[in-house]
């Protein structure tokens, strides 16, 4: 019996009967051996790691745009607190904590560049729409490694499809993942909303801070902790019906103050005019994308698809080079 096989069993006999266990996965569209070390989803952990698409995170924007300060949060901050907020759950309730992390890791892969602004933009030009989730898993699966994907397990894909407010895990450990997505982004939003100056902590609702707490720090934990009391030795993850609508209105007041307010919505126009020409130049000039994106097409629809991955794919820095190489004049400086 070789590692991998020792960690299988030790799973067998140790994780809750509700947890999602590697020698049981749906398996992976293309079958491959199995590593002598790692579970499949330990491989799958460590796939999504090492990709570039997982690198790009650093530069793509959570909330604020361009921030000036080194302290705002980024996707790839966003992620990583994502995942040590979900991997406290899972190994509390002593579920699957690698394919917990493996998804949480995963989840945000397919993000535009300037965060849900530029999600907007793109979703009104591509034909088919977009959704940065389902992005996730097409660049999982079809676009990294130059087309050839990362050839993940259905568990984590589910995952990674699924953590938005709108669809639901089939497993706990992408329940887990979904919660500690949105506990995560509403805490460590009103922290970067607090330091940029846009609110005070003493704005927040009274009515759900005497419930979530006055910190981020309580209310992480409170959030956290109501999880793993009433999700234990139950077959899903849930939230007490009072701190779930405190969270719910914490969020909508978010979305007033914050995601939606005025000057913010003012900066998102601003995206909207550098995605746009982006979108309409790279259509009619195929042969400036990648030659994976290009092998992609084989109709008229593709090129709307191979357009939308290659923008989605890009940072915040390199989408403003781009448009400025393409639209911005070059002043020469004569003799």
């Amino acid at each position: 019996m070789n590692i991998r096989e020792k960690q299988e069993q030790t799973e067998l006999s140790l994780l809750s009967p509700y947890a999602t266990r590697s020698i049981d996965t749906k398996g992976r569209r293309k079958p491959e051996e199995e590593c002598e070390i790692r579970t499949c989803f330990q491989r799958d952990r460590d796939r999504i790691l090492h990709c570039k698409a997982f690198r790009r995170l650093k530069d793509k924007t959570q909330v604020f745009l361009s921030p000036v300060g080194d302290h705002y949060r980024t996707r790839l901050m966003h992620t990583l607190e994502v995942s040590q907020n979900a991997r406290t759950i899972a190994r509390a309730l002593n579920l699957n904590e690698t394919l917990t992390e493996a998804i949480a890791l995963g989840h945000d892969l397919g993000h535009m560049p300037f965060g849900h602004a530029g999600e907007r933009v793109l979703n009104e030009m591509n034909p088919k729409g977009f959704k940065h989730n389902q992005q996730s898993v097409r660049v999982a699966q079809y676009l990294e490694k130059n087309g050839d994907g990362l050839n993940l397990t259905w568990e984590v894909l589910d995952g990674m499809k699924n953590h938005s407010m709108k669809s639901m895990p089939h497993t706990l450990e992408g329940k887990i993942v979904r919660l500690a997505d949105k506990i995560a982004y509403i805490n460590h939003d009103i922290d970067d909303s607090v330091r940029a100056k846009v609110l005070k902590e003493e704005d927040l609702p009274k009515k759900y801070t005497n419930v979530l707490g006055t910190t981020y720090r309580e209310r992480i934990n409170t959030m956290v902790l109501d999880i793993v009391k009433h999700s234990s030795g139950i077959n899903d993850i849930v939230m007490s019906q009072k701190i779930r609508d405190a969270m719910t209105g914490l969020r909508s007041f978010m979305f007033q103050r914050v995601y939606e307010e005025p000057n913010t919505k003012k900066e998102e126009e601003k995206i909207k005019n550098i995605i746009e020409p982006l979108y309409e130049h790279y259509l009619y000039h195929i042969e400036e994308l990648p030659v994976y994106n290009q092998k992609m097409i084989n109709s008229e629809e593709d090129k709307e698809q191979a357009v939308c991955d290659y923008i989605a794919g890009m940072t915040d820095h390199f989408a403003i080079e781009q448009y400025t190489e393409i639209f911005i004049p070059k002043f020469f400086m004569q003799k």
